[in-house]
């Protein structure tokens, strides 16, 4: 195992890029820009490596890009109704920047800042960020901490933790696009998917869960088995339409705080490539990117489009601040957020 160090300037300071290389010569590149996953190298059935994450040309490119490529979003990812909550009686404010309601943590967000980073060694990169009180508008002082370990069977594993010196509410996922075919290979919408989830979350028009959790039985969100993510994005389907495709919450089957369990299975129909992600987390988003056209510049020198890659965000339920059904985002002093995503290539 071997990692390097390479450094960009920027309009927000110095972003630092750390690739992790391991035995099989299968390699992560990761940024201080957003705490984010610029590229992850694996080989194909035949031995070839490709990159599998959509990324950019340019290292800047990731400030304030729609698409959140690669990032980590907070202080909560998703969506909060009307940007609004109340924890402990008090009403909080947030930025609007999705339609009607806060989406991502707001327009800076944790994506689009440079957080302090550190190698533990050649497997291991750490970085921290500190959130201030009234950040954004959400209470508290945050001190949040994101661990990617790179090992020798390609798994990319990724432990986020948090504390606070005050009741806030917390989601933390990673927002990274995945083509098993290469991230220059055209659309997605050919991979098989399976989930391990019985379950999604309806939204309303504005796409902010009703509070329901409907079976998937009978509808086009039915994942429990391998299918091609193209066969019913185009059915007649409210959810699909209200967001072109793909951009719903499932709810994570046999889900027990603390437990890692699989959740997803992708497959990349031309290269081999198969990606397995396991969770502790309540829920997942697909997203479909039924919105990458206008993208910056990709990595490999081309322009995405729509359906290019597909997001797998393992995350809290979305607009969970306003359903005390939904398991909580509550952190408060003395505890800690502890969550952990681990994606698997073969």
């Amino acid at each position: 195992m071997s990692v390097t160090k390479t450094f960009y300037p920027s309009s927000k300071g110095e972003i630092t890029h750390f690739t992790l290389t391991n035995s099989n010569g299968a390699s992560v590149t990761l940024s201080t820009l957003g705490a984010g996953i610029v590229s992850i190298i694996v080989p194909d059935r035949n031995g070839q490596m490709a990159d599998v994450a959509l990324g950019y040309k340019d290292p800047a490119s990731w400030i304030a890009d729609g698409p959140c490529a690669g990032k980590i979003p907070g202080r909560f990812a998703n969506r909060i109704a009307k940007g609004r909550f109340t924890l402990d009686g008090k009403e909080y404010e947030l930025a609007i920047n999705n339609g009607p309601n806060a989406l991502h943590g707001g327009p800076e967000g944790f994506m689009n800042r440079i957080w302090d980073a550190c190698t533990e060694n050649d497997d291991t990169v750490e970085m921290t960020y500190h959130a201030k009180d009234g950040e954004e508008g959400y209470p508290g002082n945050l001190t949040v901490t994101a661990r990617y370990t790179w090992d020798n069977s390609n798994a990319l594993t990724l432990t986020l933790s948090a504390t606070t010196d005050a009741p806030t509410v917390l989601n933390l996922t990673n927002h990274v696009y995945f083509n098993l075919d290469g991230e220059n290979s055209g659309s997605v919408l050919n991979h098989e998917m399976k989930l391990n989830a019985s379950r999604w979350l309806p939204t309303d028009e504005t796409q902010i869960p009703t509070g329901e959790l409907a079976s998937v039985v009978g509808t086009p969100m039915d994942f429990t088995s391998f299918k091609t993510i193209g066969r019913d994005i185009n059915a007649d389907f409210e959810a699909l339409r209200i967001g072109k495709g793909y951009d719903h919450c499932w709810v994570v089957d046999g889900y027990g705080e603390g437990r890692l369990l699989p959740v997803a299975e992708l497959r990349g129909p031309v290269s081999g490539r198969s990606l397995l992600v396991e969770t502790t987390q309540p829920g997942m988003q697909i997203y479909t990117g039924n919105w990458l056209a206008g993208s910056p510049e990709s990595i490999s020198g081309g322009s995405y489009a729509d359906y290019d890659g597909v997001a797998i965000e393992c995350q809290g339920f979305p607009d969970a601040p306003n359903k005390p059904s939904f398991p909580s985002p509550v952190l408060r002093p003395g505890d800690e957020y502890s969550e952990t995503i681990r994606f698997t290539f073969k």
